[in-house]
């Protein structure tokens, strides 16, 4: 059996990251830069992500799937957003990653189901998430429900030096 098989028929539990997760769960976030193709904009510190994670007031909440044999193969990170005109919050998912020898195991599907659980155990309405056009992860997403949003929004948004210029203008 290769290596691949092994992993294939691993057995994965979902679970709520703890702390000692974290260096693991910062190697994955790399791995999705990479597999993006953005670690030029991978900036950001296994620190602070900890104390998004875990400090005083915590502004991030993330699962991890484990294998069998202890091994973390995939992990979500996910926040609040809001609706004023429904007065109620909604759910961002900002990553959901599986590595590429765990696929295919059921761990996409148990972190995309801990992610919406928690998003209706605290209240929300919606999640949301971006997917980038030439991820084959879409056709994923979609065989759970999920489609594109086509409500007539279009995201806008401000870089760090587009915020610069506004506050100093």
């Amino acid at each position: 059996m290769t290596a691949r098989q092994r992993d294939a028929t691993a057995r994965v539990t979902i679970r709520r990251t703890r702390e000692a997760d974290l260096p693991r769960v910062w190697d994955m976030v790399h791995g999705l830069a990479v597999y993006e193709h953005m670690t030029d904009i991978l900036t950001g510190t296994r620190e602070r992500l900890h104390g998004m994670l875990f400090g005083e007031r915590p502004v991030l909440w993330s699962h991890v799937a484990e294998r069998d044999d202890g091994r973390l193969v995939g992990y979500t990170l996910y926040h609040f957003t809001y609706s004023s005109f429904r007065t109620n919050p909604r759910m961002w998912l900002e990553d959901l990653y599986v590595e590429e020898t765990a696929r295919g195991t059921g761990a996409g599907h148990g972190l995309l189901r801990a992610f919406v659980a928690d998003a209706l155990e605290r209240g929300c309405h919606r999640v949301d998430w971006h997917v980038l056009e030439w991820n084959p992860a879409r056709a994923f997403y979609e065989s759970h429900g999920a489609r594109r949003s086509d409500d007539g929004m279009l995201q806008y948004g401000l870089d760090a030096t587009a915020m610069r210029t506004l506050v100093d203008s």
